[in-house]
């Protein structure tokens, strides 16, 4: 029931352009490369892959303890989403949950939806949630290439196991023989994270039981009989060269993942090709990904290692800080690993040095449009309830009255809880600032573009800060340091109404989010209005035959 052929990588097989490179020529692809720009130039295959998801609840026990869980077709995580780069990819989601109050939406996390912002899949903004007994479908190009992933965008569900992976084959900067696929980073609790939002929106973060690796872990001290689960496991072939694709998807864990005595070398972050740079230890925040290869040769040391994922304890407690880890064996070792963790290892929930993280395809920012410095601040509702604040303002949208709904029906103005920042400038760089004076780092994940990570630091950011405009990190997710702040650039080439939020599940709850309305006039030729208007209706007959009532900031 979860974790479903996972254990034991199988390879990702590129299944219909086999051709467009091999284990020697990864650079390459067909006519392209990985020198093309994809936000300019990609193919277009005329290939349409398409996907059958079905959202149902069952109980399972990913670590030996049985719980409550919410599933794709049967399986966490849910099945990996595999295309071609220049492939038109189409999604259908069924609701199947039978409790009244679960609405649900698919987000595909990183990818930029360019002209597609409809299909994005943010309840309250792109559409109403898709309620109980309904369906929807989402349609989008694979125009970028690398690791995403997809997750619910209602509530908290995508930690109750609504996730799965996105793989879009394409070229690299690195050559390798294998693709392993994803290895997704969660913690776990063996309460819901329903049942947790209460204690986190109360007393602040609940500490979490455990966590998993590709949907698995034990819980329970080695040694111990009372140790329940099965660890995550990975065979590999002495000399072969394998890619892997690290997906933090965790609720609130900044992960450190290592494999002892091997080295990994980092090729892409989210979506984003980079020159090649080795590590022993990658620094991972939630929504983040990063694309290793790694090289099974070590077996002259020992048959078996241990894979671990570490919890950071400056950022968020676990219960099993020391105990989520994996074995990465040889052959057919069944030999309990004895290595230990890299000399090199720290703890802190930053960023991978920005040095290292050097896009391939150069990109940098133009004239910068200043939109000011947005703070994150912390206080309660009147209900006594933990809410976020950016700029004095906690997001609190409407599940029946999504933006794009709003922006169809010709809507000029927005409340001040939309938290909205309207961009109606076409191909403007807009510079981004986010800083806060409280102790607690933040992942930012914007929707529908990748951003310029132009300056992250302690402190409180000023014009005295140096930005870094030429060919900086690029990607859609970082990390804004405790106390201090993030700069970031993006282009105004995508129309559409596009959330920017902190990807720690219970702060996105506590409205720690704006969003931007992006060329306002172009975007009501974009919709689809029936789709937009049926799910709406939908979903207005079933909160009135129900009486759903929304408690949190409705993302």
């Amino acid at each position: 029931m979860w974790g479903a052929g996972l254990n034991n990588l199988s390879p990702i097989v590129n299944d219909i352009r086999q051709g467009c490179n091999t284990a020697n020529t990864r650079s390459t692809w067909c006519d392209f490369s990985a020198d093309t720009d994809y936000t300019v130039t990609a193919p277009d295959t005329g290939v349409t892959r398409e996907y059958w998801f079905e959202i149902t609840e069952t109980t399972a026990a990913p670590d030996g303890v049985e719980r409550y869980v919410q599933v794709i077709n049967g399986t966490i995580p849910g099945p990996t989403i595999i295309a071609d780069w220049g492939d038109t990819v189409v999604v259908h989601v069924t609701n199947s949950l039978a409790i009244s109050t679960n609405g649900t939406s698919i987000h595909f996390h990183g990818i930029r939806q360019n002209y597609t912002n409809q299909n994005d899949g943010v309840s309250s903004i792109t559409q109403c949630p898709t309620p109980p007994g309904s369906s929807i479908t989402y349609t989008w190009k694979a125009a970028q290439y690398g690791s995403g992933w997809y997750h619910s965008h209602f509530g908290l569900q995508a930690y109750q196991g609504v996730f799965g992976g996105i793989v879009v084959n394409g070229p690299a900067t690195a050559n390798y023989d294998e693709d392993l696929g994803h290895i997704f980073l969660n913690d776990w609790s063996h309460e819901t994270v329903d049942q947790l939002f209460q204690t986190a929106q109360t007393r602040g973060p609940p500490t979490l039981d455990n966590g998993l690796i590709n949907g698995t872990n034990v819980y329970g001290e080695d040694g111990d009989d009372s140790q329940v689960g099965q660890r995550f496991g990975m065979t590999v072939t002495e000399n072969t060269s394998y890619r892997l694709r690290i997906v933090n998807s965790g609720v609130d864990t900044h992960f450190k993942f290592m494999i002892d005595n091997h080295t990994l070398t980092v090729i892409s972050m989210d979506f984003v090709p980079i020159e090649p740079f080795t590590t022993d230890v990658l620094s991972i925040g939630m929504g983040q990904r990063y694309d290793v290869l790694i090289t099974a040769d070590q077996s002259a040391v020992a048959d078996s290692f241990w894979i671990r994922a570490i919890p950071q304890s400056a950022c968020s407690e676990n219960d099993s800080q020391d105990n989520i880890r994996g074995i990465l064996s040889y052959g057919a070792s069944s030999t309990t690993p004895s290595t230990s963790r890299p000399d090199s290892y720290f703890e802190g929930c930053e960023d991978m040095d920005a040095t290292s993280l050097v896009p391939h395809v150069v990109k940098s920012a133009g004239t910068l449009a200043n939109k000011g410095v947005e703070e994150a601040t912390v206080g309660f509702n009147e209900d006594r309830h933990f809410r976020w604040f950016l700029n004095s303002t906690t997001m609190l949208v409407e599940w029946a009255d999504p933006t794009l709904l709003s922006i169809f029906e010709g809507e000029t103005s927005w409340d001040t809880s939309d938290a909205v920042i309207e961009l109606p400038n076409a191909d403007e760089w807009v510079l981004i600032v986010i800083e806060t004076a409280l102790s607690i780092p933040h992942p930012i994940h914007l929707h529908g573009h990748d951003f310029l990570v132009l300056a992250q630091g302690a402190g409180t950011y000023s014009s005295s800060v140096t930005l870094n405009t030429e060919n900086p990190p690029r990607r859609d997710t970082a990390m804004l340091p405790a106390s201090g702040y993030l700069a970031i650039a993006f282009q105004t080439d995508n129309p559409g109404a596009w959330l920017m939020h902190c990807h720690i599940g219970w702060h996105t709850s506590e409205g720690f989010s704006l969003q931007f309305i992006e060329r306002y006039d172009e975007i009501v030729e974009l919709i689809d209005s029936d789709e937009l208007t049926n799910t709406c209706e939908a979903w207005s007959t079933h909160v009135e035959v129900f009486e759903v009532e929304q408690e949190d900031s409705g993302l």
